[in-house]
């Protein structure tokens, strides 16, 4: 189906060890449904070459900002996970973003980090990577996803910079930007008390009944519900 001229445009920003390529599925759905979508790619979750600096959270909002200034029209910006935290640094004064979703994301406010929201310590040296814990991630990331996406996606995973948990929000784009929270309701990796607590701060809450991966195990149903978050005028399925 051909995009309506009319409609935002949807920003994509994944979550941690992840990349551009989780929301191939959903762009998919979307784009059969007439939207138009962009996928980041962030700097922190690839490895760098040993002895130079990781990428922090205000590099990836930088990268996130960067993209916005080169999407023509109104755009809403759609974070998962940790994207959540870069997302809500970037789209700050941001003049084409007419809202910020979170899916099961962190609506972190000025001054908190990953870790600090979640009550891990900072480690005294936050210079490197963290690799991902393929042994848990089926269970933890994808635990609806189909087993052979759940394969592929696990084998895809990067090296995540310490730094982009440890780098605190300067500026919360949600104070000013109108903003939802899509909770999912079976998701392993960020609990719902957590979720709860971070979807309070949004203008809008939503629900999937899914794991942490929505957009591998229920595109189309994510992609219906950004529609309707997107263009309330859009009727349910």
């Amino acid at each position: 189906m051909t995009a309506a001229p009319d409609r935002p445009t949807f920003l994509l920003v994944h979550g941690a060890w992840h990349g551009a390529w989780c929301w191939d599925p959903l762009r998919a759905a979307l784009a059969a449904d007439g939207w138009r979508s962009h996928a980041v790619d962030l700097p922190s979750s690839a490895a760098h070459p040993e002895g130079t600096r990781s990428a922090g959270l205000l590099e990836d909002a930088a990268v996130i900002r960067d993209h916005l200034r080169r999407i023509d029209g109104p755009v809403v910006t759609v974070a998962h996970s940790y994207g959540g935290a870069p997302a809500t640094e970037a789209v700050a004064g941001a003049a084409n973003v007419v809202r910020a979703v979170y899916v099961s994301a962190f609506q972190l406010d000025v001054g908190e980090s990953t870790f600090s929201f979640l009550g891990i310590p900072s480690p005294e040296d936050d210079t490197g990577h963290t690799p991902p814990d393929v042994a848990h991630a089926r269970q933890e990331y994808y635990a609806d996803v189909p087993a052979d996406v759940a394969d592929r996606a696990v084998a895809r995973l990067s090296p995540q910079s310490v730094r982009s948990f440890t780098e605190p929000v300067t500026t919360a784009g949600w104070r000013t930007v109108p903003s939802s929270y899509v909770v999912c309701d079976q998701d392993q990796a960020l609990d719902l008390s957590q979720q709860h607590r971070l979807a309070a701060r949004a203008d809008t809450v939503h629900r999937l009944p899914s794991s942490h991966s929505p957009f591998l195990s229920m595109p189309g149903e994510l992609a219906a519900l950004l529609a309707r978050i997107a263009d309330p005028a859009t009727p349910s399925a």
